[in-house]
């Protein structure tokens, strides 16, 4: 299916998506927003799927909401109505990434700002260029979060950074990002592809049933306190038991080869 704002490479266990429109800086429009349901509608049933991957076409990973089209919206109308239900959308789409069955990886190839910042903070593995930059950025145009930077963020940093970020609304450095425990790796521009590949082919021999329960006992557990989170990773685990990618796995190590599994 052709997408207006995305270009998509289908690799049946890797799904890796562009996005596509370079001239402003890869921000996000209610088109963008409508594409990325879209596929993501086609996607989430897909039992042998280990990884989705997101970076940018062009010099930008993604700079944020469009505020031109942005502006153009709110002309002649309840300008805080209209942003609020596009803030809405936006909203749901980061939660329904979030939530997303198999893992997601960002790519971040340039600046990842403000939205694009929060797009990143919806991402399960985050891989970036030696000359990406991230920040809130929403500060330097007297705005403030509305896609969710002041809730992820803190928790993945820490509040005090966080709030630096948001606050000052500087663009900080890959390196930097990584020491803060945001970036997963940093490489020099020229291998941020090859370094997506890598990681891609790892999840790709995983077990798809397994990435999906793994991902579901992190995200989950965090919102539960150390006792009620254990016994959720045991209800999974339980669920686990009987799976064919389980008993597959078991069978390959006794066997002394590689595991063919299905994502059941």
């Amino acid at each position: 299916m052709p997408y207006e704002t995305l270009i998509v490479r289908d690799e049946e266990r890797h799904v890796a998506i562009t996005l596509n429109r370079p001239a402003a800086l890869n921000s996000i429009s209610p088109q963008m927003i409508e594409d990325l349901n879209t596929l993501l509608d086609t996607l989430e049933g897909r039992e042998a799927l280990c990884a989705l991957s997101l970076t940018g076409e062009g010099r930008a990973f993604c700079t944020g909401v469009d505020l031109k089209e942005a502006q153009k919206r709110m002309k002649g109308g309840d300008a805080a109505s209209v942003n609020g239900r596009f803030l809405d959308e936006l909203r749901q789409l980061l939660l329904r990434l979030e939530a997303f069955p198999a893992p997601v990886i960002a790519a971040v190839n340039g600046l990842a700002l403000a939205g694009g910042l929060e797009l990143v903070l919806a991402c399960d593995l985050i891989l970036a260029s030696t000359s990406a930059k991230f920040g809130d950025a929403h500060a330097n145009y007297g705005l403030v979060p509305g896609g969710g930077s002041s809730v992820r963020l803190p928790r993945i940093i820490g509040p005090n950074r966080a709030k630096q970020m948001i606050f000052t609304g500087e663009f900080l450095p890959a390196d930097q990002m990584m020491d803060w425990g945001l970036v997963t790796e940093v490489v020099p521009d020229e291998a941020l592809q090859n370094c997506l590949e890598s990681w891609t082919e790892k999840l790709s021999g995983r077990s798809p049933l397994g990435l999906k329960r793994m991902k579901r006992m992190v995200n989950d557990g965090q919102d539960m306190s150390l006792e009620a989170g254990l016994r959720y990773e045991l209800s999974l685990n339980a669920q686990h038991a009987a799976s064919h990618d389980r008993m597959e796995g078991l069978a390959a190590f006794n066997e002394k080869r590689k595991p063919e599994f299905k994502g059941k």
